[in-house]
């Protein structure tokens, strides 16, 4: 086996997973800033948010086309 190529598939899922999960995350959390009531939050911050919705959905569709046989080959 080769430990190398286990250990560089290894380090790329966790920084895909990691980077998804960021991006949901800071959407989220962008999202309910723009909805709080009590605080004036800036237009583009609803905006960023679906920025980072819309990044996160790429990177998903990204892994599946790489998952998936019948589309990358």
């Amino acid at each position: 086996m080769k430990w190398l190529e286990l250990l560089t598939v290894a380090g790329a899922t966790l920084i895909a997973a990691v980077t998804v999960v960021v991006l949901y995350s800071l959407g989220v959390r962008l999202t309910a800033i723009a909805g709080d009531r009590q605080a004036v939050a800036p237009a583009w911050v609803r905006y960023l948010s679906y920025v980072c919705f819309g990044l996160c959905g790429i990177a998903v569709l990204f892994g599946l086309y790489l998952i998936i046989p019948y589309f990358s080959s």
